[in-house]
């Protein structure tokens, strides 16, 4: 009896799920213990310099706080900040930093179980929910920067400028009155970065192992 065209060879033509190989799973796990480095160096820095703060004032925003780089520096910029009418900088007030730490952990747990269980569909997943972490990390970063730089209590600041914000960049640097603000990663921002590009490696390696197990057609015979 002729044999339907496009069956695949291995008699029966069942697929096989196909285990992650050593390279995707090494990089799993070292991209998930890259993001460990977060809870102990800070994931953005912010400095502001001008002529009456020549040393500059700086903010690290890590995973559970916002605190000055030196231990007045908080303090001297909510100061400053009072006079062109932003808010005060109150860490406890920003529920982003209550919750970051557990969403860091279950990344962490998720790339070492990607790792251990060793299926393709694990790791997508783990890589999907990873990108959609960080997307909405810096996407929620960026309003909470625009938030406090241009909703501003004009009634009560000091110096009014009509149409002036003070939204500090997100990369790079900006001029905000007699200020620059510079807004770069921190050393935990840095390896969260590389933790992404090994997860980024890891995908490619396991799809290139997926596309060479794939079983060939045999053309049909009578």
């Amino acid at each position: 009896m002729p044999v339907t065209v496009g069956r695949v060879a291995a008699l029966g033509g069942t697929r096989q799920r196909v285990r992650l190989g050593r390279g995707p799973r090494v990089l799993a796990v070292l991209a998930a213990l890259l993001l460990g480095v977060v809870y102990v160096a800070p994931l953005w820095n912010i400095r502001l310099i001008a002529p009456q703060y020549p040393e500059g004032l700086g903010m690290h925003i890590r995973v559970n706080t916002v605190e000055g780089v030196m231990p007045t520096d908080l303090n001297n910029i909510n100061g400053l900040n009072h006079y062109i009418g932003m808010r005060t900088i109150q860490p406890d007030a920003i529920p982003e930093l209550r919750y970051m730490p557990w969403i860091v952990a279950a990344l962490i747990v998720g790339g070492l179980l990607a790792a251990l269980v060793a299926r393709r569909s694990v790791l997508f997943g783990w890589a999907g929910m990873y990108g959609l972490a960080a997307v909405a990390g810096l996407v929620d970063f960026w309003k909470w920067e625009y938030d406090y730089g241009h909703n501003l209590d004009m009634a009560h600041a000091i110096i009014k400028i009509p149409g002036m914000n003070y939204q500090p960049p997100l990369l790079g640097s900006r001029q905000l009155l007699n200020f620059t603000a510079t807004s770069w990663p921190g050393a935990g921002g840095w390896a969260a970065g590389l933790s992404m590009l090994l997860v980024l490696a890891a995908l490619v390696l396991a799809a290139r192992a997926a596309a060479g197990s794939r079983p060939i057609a045999r053309p049909s015979t009578a």
